[in-house]
């Protein structure tokens, strides 16, 4: 079995894009892909095809309701905050060992994706970020980043934070963004030169199926 954390340089940079086009390209492939979204804010139980959950069990080809977004994505809260935050207006709290034990034992495909909640940073509680998830688990991180101005910075920095504390990284997506005037391949150009031995993948909006195969051949073969 294969595992991926799929997380972003930020929120709306495309996580829940690229998890489900990875999952509907190996799906048509014939690959048994499941996809686990363990935490989610800004949840609206009225309408769980919108939430990131909904989405993801869709692109799996699996019918969507409350009680399937609950079996993949069991912390759920309502406010459009970082996770902490909006547990804190439910009097919850995420805890940390649960959440990491529960992405372990939740498995059972012969490809799993697990996709964060924000940023690589987004605090979980008041001493975990979303890269102590990633490093406790010890799962291949996919860094979804955009082509912005200011992306590069943005990128990089993430892509330092994860490597502190050894959380691995698979590959950098850059996800083309809407109406930037920094060229896509010229963005994903720079970041190779500086991303190390991390691969770095563009995903353009004109043919993102070429984007999504590559990198999922890429991550196959890791």
């Amino acid at each position: 079995m294969q595992s991926y954390f799929i997380t972003a340089t930020g929120t709306d940079i495309g996580k829940t894009w690229v998890a489900c086009a990875l999952c509907r390209h190996w799906r048509q492939a014939g690959v048994r892909v499941a996809a686990l979204k363990p935490v989610m804010s800004g949840y609206d139980p009225a309408v769980p095809e919108a939430s990131d959950a909904g989405v993801l069990l869709a692109a799996l080809g699996q019918a969507v309701s409350a009680e399937a977004v609950a079996r993949i994505s069991p912390w759920r809260f309502r406010a459009p905050l970082s996770p902490d935050m909006a547990a804190a207006r439910e009097g919850a709290t995420i805890e940390f060992a649960r959440l990491v034990d529960w992405c372990r034992q939740a498995a059972g495909a012969e490809l799993v994706l697990i996709e964060g909640v924000g940023g690589c940073m987004v605090p979980l509680d008041a001493s975990h970020t979303v890269r102590d998830w990633i490093a406790a688990l010890g799962v291949p991180a996919v860094l979804v980043t955009g082509s912005y101005l200011g992306s590069l910075s943005h990128a990089l920095t993430a892509l330092a934070a994860l490597r502190e504390t050894a959380a691995p990284v698979a590959a950098i997506a850059v996800n083309e963004s809407d109406s930037s005037p920094v060229p896509l391949q010229e963005t994903a150009q720079v970041l190779a030169a500086h991303a190390g031995d991390v691969p770095v993948v563009a995903i353009a909006r004109s043919r993102p199926d070429e984007g999504i195969a590559r990198l999922a051949r890429l991550l196959r073969g890791a």
